[in-house]
């Protein structure tokens, strides 16, 4: 349906820049996006320019370089999402780029964001296809970006939300123990117990509560002023005296804080499913 419907030759091709992490999924990304998920895209009409992110942190120099875009596509797994969605919330220009769509096809071998934003699936080829399409409907869903700030390290955003811990950390390394087969997982949780007993983290929190989304208002551009209008602007701004600037008052953000002593800490946001406890 896509691909039969015709673009006038006056109408301007729709840019979209995706950002492939080729190491995604053991290194089967590339080839799961270029069979089934770039032909989709080049049949929707877009102009495609994929970038591939060879190392870590090569995303800021990408986005520095990035020409003007209309929808940006992040291809890869979790790790992929977090770096570009840092890179972006740090720039400047937040507030150009905040108006333009992301889409993500989930490629990495964990891929949480997907399941907020798409149905499950065990078939992994109609996962990336509909993600695909999702995309070129323009359906959209509002996130919560969550900001973490450390002691020493930059702030980190996540997406869906914050996991820390000894759980956590046993899953990262479960396959390492590949060779144990379907014990891989329990070998992993009880490896990690004799490495550091009791299993307790110590911890100071401070967080903000969750703020209401401020309501987007549509882009009206004022008419021109008439010529003499301006020039008369122009003149009363070069012989008046510059304003005097009042300084105001900042109201104290309200930070809540905690301390914790806990094996594992979650926290995450769910947009679909309000829960505000």
């Amino acid at each position: 349906a896509f691909g039969n419907q015709l673009i006038p030759s006056s109408m301007p091709l729709k840019k979209a820049t995706v950002f492939l992490n080729p190491a995604a999924c053991k290194g089967k990304a590339r080839s799961l996006f270029e069979k089934n998920a770039a032909p989709i895209l080049h049949l929707s009409g877009l102009d495609v320019t994929v970038v591939t992110t060879d190392y870590e942190g090569q995303a800021k120099k990408l986005l520095e370089l990035m020409e003007a875009t209309d929808l940006i596509i992040i291809a890869g797994g979790d790790g992929t999402v977090q770096e570009v969605l840092r890179e972006l919330c740090l720039r400047k220009a937040l507030a150009a780029f905040s108006k333009i769509p992301i889409g993500f096809i989930p490629l990495g071998k964990t891929c949480t964001l997907s399941h907020t934003l798409y149905p499950e699936s065990t078939n992994q080829v109609e996962h990336i296809t509909n993600a695909a399409l999702a995309i070129l409907k323009g359906e959209t869903v509002p996130l919560d970006v969550l900001q973490i700030k450390g002691e020493k390290e930059q702030p980190v955003f996540a997406v869906t939300g914050l996991r820390w811990g000894s759980y956590r950390d046993a899953a990262v390394k479960v396959s390492k123990y590949w060779y144990l087969g379907p014990l891989k997982t329990k070998a992993a949780h009880v490896f990690s117990t004799f490495k550091e007993w009791p299993q307790k983290h110590q911890a100071a929190l401070m967080y903000l509560g969750p703020t209401e989304r401020p309501p987007e208002e549509p882009e009206e551009k004022p008419s021109r002023p008439p010529l003499y209008v301006r020039l008369y602007r122009r003149l009363w701004l070069y012989w008046s005296s510059p304003p005097k600037e009042i300084p105001q008052e900042v109201t104290p953000e309200d930070w809540e804080k905690l301390k914790l002593s806990t094996i594992e800490l979650s926290i995450a946001t769910r947009n679909r499913q309000l829960d505000l406890t």
